[in-house]
């Protein structure tokens, strides 16, 4: 029923086979958006779902000209996405609960700026996660962060920059813990 009501509200959002809803999640998605789910990616949004402590459901926002691909078989659970640029999610992500993926500073940071709150003055700056990235619960991936493939992201960390392939990171801010490689 999800799907269907997507498919039509949507039509701009491209959707693979066998994506799953596990509770209504929120969608806001801009008609100028793109966006694209891979096939097999689920959706928790249901506490009963997921016993992890989930305190929301799935939000997604997609704003005006914005581009959000989600690979395929990715896994969301209480996940707050909001793409006013563009992020891009590569297969096999596996989301702790709570976890939030924002692109964008949401207010300027000039005190200005903030006081009359000129749009103009918002940071934005693309995201993209690799392959078969494991990001633990309640992480937030800030705008500009770049997680290669195959890597940690503790729970609770702060992310924003470059996270090399094949490492663990963890903190506030994150910081490399250790190589996932052998040797």
């Amino acid at each position: 029923m999800i799907r269907a009501t997507i498919a039509v509200r949507f039509p701009h959002v491209s959707l693979g086979e066998r994506i799953r809803f596990n509770g209504f999640p929120q969608f806001r998605i801009d008609r100028t958006a793109r966006v694209s789910i891979g096939s097999g990616s689920i959706f928790t949004s249901k506490t009963s779902a997921n016993f992890v402590g989930l305190f929301k459901r799935t939000s997604i926002y997609v704003g005006p000209d914005a581009e959000l691909e989600i690979g395929e078989n990715d896994g969301f659970s209480g996940v707050s996405i909001y793409c006013s640029l563009r992020i891009e999610i590569g297969p096999n992500l596996n989301c702790g609960g709570n976890v939030s993926i924002w692109d964008t500073d949401f207010h300027p940071l000039g005190a200005e700026a903030r006081r009359i709150h000129d749009l103009t003055q918002i940071g934005h700056a693309p995201i993209e996660i690799g392959p078969d990235v494991f990001i633990g619960a309640q992480s937030i991936i800030l705008k500009g962060t770049r997680i290669g493939e195959r890597s940690i992201i503790g729970a609770g960390s702060v992310v924003s920059g470059e996270v090399p392939a094949d490492e663990i990171w963890a903190g506030n801010p994150a910081k490399r813990i250790r190589s996932l490689s052998a040797g």
